[in-house]
């Protein structure tokens, strides 16, 4: 089994040869760059399973990194940034990033959230020698656990990797009411950082991209008081 290859979007030379350090001690195999552009090119040419990204970089931004990646991939990103203010916070991860980390930052729980990332997106990575996987359908949803693929009134719909397991999770048990700590601990797989707030973003982004109303949801459902839950769709 080939290693992880991340790709380390970072300006800050010292930063990026201390994250490329730690995480090649890990076994993963790490590229990179010095600014946005170099990024983008990269991207375009070959895969990667998570991209490390500061927003302040050289020549283009983090966010139009970012905004490019999403445009076809649905690889792990986690912003690295200065900024630490809530709403900042927010905006990275309406801009489609899976977790944000400030600076400055310990290199022990970076990594933890690498590790994190992976699980969940290699995860969702078909296996050739696996069983046939699972297409898990609701309503006019439909989500394909081996290709990755989610469509809405057979219309392809591009996800996130959280957005997909948020999905993926609501599917699998039809029935059942979460709370915001328990959509976390499934899908982020993290009990000590329960973070509303990463939850409400997704549901809004995920909402946005599957309901034709998304301020009155037909799929991803409101529960006041307690969480979220499957509507029967349309």
């Amino acid at each position: 089994m080939h290693p992880a290859r991340i790709l380390v979007a970072e300006d800050d030379a010292e930063i990026n040869r201390l994250i490329a350090k730690y995480l090649n001690k890990e076994g993963y195999e790490v590229q990179s760059v010095y600014n946005g552009k170099d990024a983008m090119s990269r991207l375009a040419a070959q895969e990667y399973q998570l991209v490390i990204l500061d927003l302040m970089l050289p020549k283009a931004d983090g966010s139009e990194v970012l905004r490019k990646i999403r445009e076809k991939k649905t690889t792990p990103v986690i912003i690295l940034s200065a900024k630490d203010r809530e709403i900042d916070k927010i905006a990275g991860l309406e801009l489609g990033a899976d977790d944000y980390v400030t600076k400055p930052f310990t290199i022990g729980e970076l990594v933890a959230r690498v590790k994190a990332q992976l699980r969940r997106y290699i995860d969702f990575t078909p296996n050739a020698a696996a069983a046939p996987p699972a297409v898990l359908k609701h309503g006019g949803l439909q989500l394909d656990t081996g290709t990755y693929e989610a469509s809405v009134d057979g219309r392809k719909t591009p996800l996130t990797a959280k957005e997909f397991g948020i999905l993926k999770l609501f599917l699998s048990h039809p029935t059942r009411v979460f709370t915001k700590a328990q959509i976390f601990q499934a899908v982020w797989q993290e009990d000590s950082l329960a973070d509303d707030n990463t939850v409400m973003v997704h549901m809004n982004r995920l909402r946005a991209k599957i309901e034709i109303d998304p301020s009155n949801p037909v799929y991803l459902q409101t529960v006041w008081g307690f969480g979220y839950k499957l509507g029967e769709g349309n």
